[in-house]
Formats: C-alpha cells, sequence, structure tokens
C-alpha cells in the first residue's frame, strides 16, 4: 500500500494563500478569456475529452467561491476517466471499476459524487463510463451545477450516461438516507481543504458505508487530492479506521510542488454481522 508523502514539522500553513494554493493548473484547460474576471462575471472553460473527440463545457463563477472554480484535482480524475475509456486494460482505475461493471455488463453504473462544485468530474464520469451519476453540493451550488448538467445534457446522453443533481449537506443522515441508496461507487476531488469539514465528511462516508455493509457490501470511494497543508493528515488518519486507503495514482509534482495530485481508493473494512464497520 502507497503513503502519504511526509510533511516536515517546518511546513508550513498560510491560509491567507488558501485560494492561491487551490487554483487550478493548465492541465486539461483551455481558457476561453485569460482577462481577469470582473465581479459576478462566468468563465466558460472547455475539457477536450479525447475518447469521445468532444469538448465538455464547464461554467465557472470565481468571484462566488471555492464551490464555484475548477481545481486541480478535478483535472487530473477527468483525464483519467478518458484515459480509461481509450484504453481500460492500463489504466489505475481498471481494478476499481471492472470490479463494480463486469465486461459485458448492460447495467448502467450508479456514482455519487460528493462536493461536486462545477460537476465536471460527475459530468464527464457519466459520458466516459456510460453511468448514472448523481452530482451533489450544498443548495447554493445547485445553480451552476445544473446549469453545467444542461449544458452537457446532450453529449452526456449521446455515449448512454445521465447526471442528475441534487443537495447533499455533509454530516446530514437525512441527505444520505435519500441519496446513499443503491449507489455502486462514490467519487470526490479536492474535498479535503477545510478542517472543520473533515468529520462532517467522514460521517457521510460512515454512514454510506454502513447501508452498504447491511447489503454485505463494501463501499468503494475514490477521491482525487492535491496535498497542501500537514493537517490533512488528521482527516487520513480518522478515515483508516473505517476505510482500507491506498494511492491508485500519482501525478508528477509541479515545479516548487512537494507533491501531485494523487488519486486515492478507499474501501470500507469488512462489516461485521449487523452491519457496522469494523474498526482497527
Amino acid at each position: 500500500m502507497n503513503t502519504l508523502p511526509h510533511l516536515r514539522d517546518d511546513d508550513e500553513e498560510n491560509s491567507a494563500d488558501e485560494a492561491k494554493m487551490l487554483l487550478i493548473g493548465e492541465n486539461g484547460i483551455q481558457n476561453e478569456s485569460s482577462s481577469p474576471l470582473r465581479d459576478g462575471a462566468s468563465e466558460l472553460q472547455q475539457y477536450t475529452i479525447r475518447s469521445i473527440e468532444s469538448t465538455v463545457v464547464i461554467r465557472q463563477l470565481t468571484s462566488q467561491g471555492l464551490s464555484f472554480q475548477l481545481w486541480p484535482a478535478a483535472s487530473t480524475f477527468v483525464t483519467l476517466l478518458d484515459n480509461y475509456r481509450l484504453d481500460p486494460t492500463n489504466s489505475p482505475l481498471a481494478a476499481t471499476l471492472s470490479s463494480l461493471k463486469p465486461a459485458g455488463s448492460t447495467t448502467p453504473m450508479n456514482i455519487l459524487e460528493l462536493g461536486s462544485g462545477t460537476g465536471v468530474v460527475g459530468i464527464a464520469a457519466a459520458i466516459t463510463l456510460s453511468a448514472n451519476v448523481t452530482v451533489t453540493d450544498l443548495p447554493h451550488v445547485l445553480d451552476n451545477l445544473s446549469f453545467n448538467a444542461e449544458a452537457n445534457a446532450q453529449t452526456v446522453a449521446r455515449f448512454g450516461g445521465q447526471v442528475h443533481v441534487a443537495p447533499l449537506r455533509w454530516g446530514e443522515a437525512d441527505d444520505v438516507e435519500v441519496l446513499g441508496r443503491n449507489v455502486d461507487l462514490v467519487v470526490a476531488s479536492d474535498v479535503v481543504y477545510h478542517d472543520h469539514l473533515y468529520e462532517p465528511l467522514l460521517k457521510t462516508l460512515r454512514l454510506m458505508a454502513t447501508a452498504k455493509g447491511l447489503e454485505g457490501k463494501r463501499l468503494i470511494f475514490l477521491m482525487a487530492h492535491l496535498r497542501r497543508w500537514k493537517k490533512e493528515s488528521v482527516f487520513f488518519k480518522k478515515a483508516r479506521k473505517v476505510f482500507d486507503v491506498d494511492v491508485i495514482h500519482s501525478d508528477v509534482p509541479q515545479q516548487g510542488a512537494r507533491s501531485g495530485v494523487m488519486v486515492y481508493r478507499f474501501v470500507a473494512k469488512q462489516p461485521n454481522q449487523n452491519g457496522r464497520i469494523v474498526s482497527c
């Protein structure tokens, strides 16, 4: 199992630079305009999906907050999905996805994305995997999320997928009860940054893992993440009480960065007879 990159004790955290550290690079993105955005203005981004010889169009509203912007981990996840469709055998996603949808199966995979933001990962998953995807976020994010889902609806449908938009508040059992049924795979990208959200996110994952355990199955969660602060180790330490965690992909770090985007696979530990997850 791969381990998290080691961070020195003198690594600094600078909350003032948080937005700067989260900003997306140029990997896989083509800017419609390089000029600074006016307050409240929107910016359209195009992801080229080589496997379908088409593009996904995403609107971001950078002045509205972190949930309305595109981040490095999302770009990496989209690239992995695209490459999986091109060459599934040699993809780091192969083992996970083939176990959920065996070769020859015509049943669409049901995917739930947490903290979808702009929805680019969920939309790409619906296209490249011909999957039924539910993209979720807080209620105030849903208008833009719906805009992006609708902007790409024809492309999604052309390749046999569906995208549904729904609110999901982390840590709320009622939301998980509504959306957590019949889910084959949970995905997310760049959702571990605010430490006060670690526990609500983990609670949502625990609730989903428990529900899956009652079915005699183990929840699988794929998360693309760019490590920025040493405090993030707290999230992974807590997650390992419920999940077996390993790294299935790692980008080459950009110049001056400690690490590149990593894609983690979380597999719920074996449930006991009552459906509860057995913690170590």
